[in-house]
């Protein structure tokens, strides 16, 4: 298995644990428009490591997860149903990983390596 150019991985952070289950979807940005280029679902330790291309163009990018159905799934409100990340990536960068670090009524990120 090959490894996406941008991977991502979540942590509940309320539950102190990772989020399996998460659907994430990757887009470019084409101007104005987003067009979708990858999808994935986190594993068990909470991690997409095929989510899209192996090589990317530089460019900005957004990574969309569906909090609502996991939330939903564990018994959970919470406020964001979704979060969107963008980001921009420079083609000559090795690799980008994208971490969330989520909880039913925030969450965050930091490039991670």
């Amino acid at each position: 298995m090959s490894v996406s150019h941008v991977t991502t991985h979540i942590l509940d952070t309320a539950a102190g644990k990772p989020a399996a289950g998460v659907a994430v979807e990757l887009y470019a940005r084409d101007g104005e428009a987003w067009s979708q280029i990858g999808t994935g679902t986190t594993d068990a330790d909470g991690r997409v490591k095929d989510l899209g291309p192996e090589r990317l163009a530089s460019g900005v990018y957004r990574l969309q997860f569906d909090t609502a159905a996991y939330f939903a799934g564990i018994g959970t409100d919470t406020f964001f149903p979704e979060v969107s990340l963008t980001f921009t990536v420079d083609e000559g960068e090795e690799h980008y990983h994208v971490p969330l670090l989520l909880s039913p009524f925030a969450y965050s990120t930091y490039r991670g390596s």
